[in-house]
């Protein structure tokens, strides 16, 4: 997936909600659903949503979390830790340990699939020496 960088994206910068949806890929209604779960805030003019700098930035950080398989309670503690003052040094604190703790459940998810695979190559070889033998299974 297309995941735009925010570092270009001017301090004033604008979007419309469709302008988003084309940048990053996803729907209008994605966005939607993002900004009803507050994880983004639109300045309203009218019945038009405009999107800054911010909200392209925290949209972008919610797709990638999503993608790399972080629930949305997880993104939004990421998210809120963002204006804490402190250099964003908590979220990265936060952030990379989720990041470990995803990765060592994936490994395990891993290993799990290989030995699970290797099991089932040899079910495979006992069936069909058996079938081809035309013994009994079992």
């Amino acid at each position: 997936m297309f995941e735009p960088d925010a570092s270009h994206v001017p301090a004033d910068a604008r979007f419309t909600i469709t302008e988003l949806a084309e940048q990053f890929g996803i729907t209008t209604r994605t966005i939607r659903y993002y900004e009803d779960e507050g994880m983004i805030s639109p300045e309203r003019q009218g019945q038009n949503r405009i999107y800054c700098k911010r909200d392209y930035a925290r949209l972008r950080w919610i797709l990638r979390g999503k993608r790399t398989g972080f629930s949305l309670s997880e993104i939004r503690e990421m998210l809120d830790l963002y204006d804490l003052g402190d250099g964003r040094e908590r979220q990265r604190e936060v952030t990379l340990s989720h990041c470990r703790a995803k990765l060592q459940a994936l490994k395990e998810q891993r290993a799990d699939i290989d030995f699970l695979i290797e099991e089932l190559e040899h079910f495979c070889v006992m069936l069909n020496h058996k079938v081809n033998s035309r013994q009994p299974v079992g």
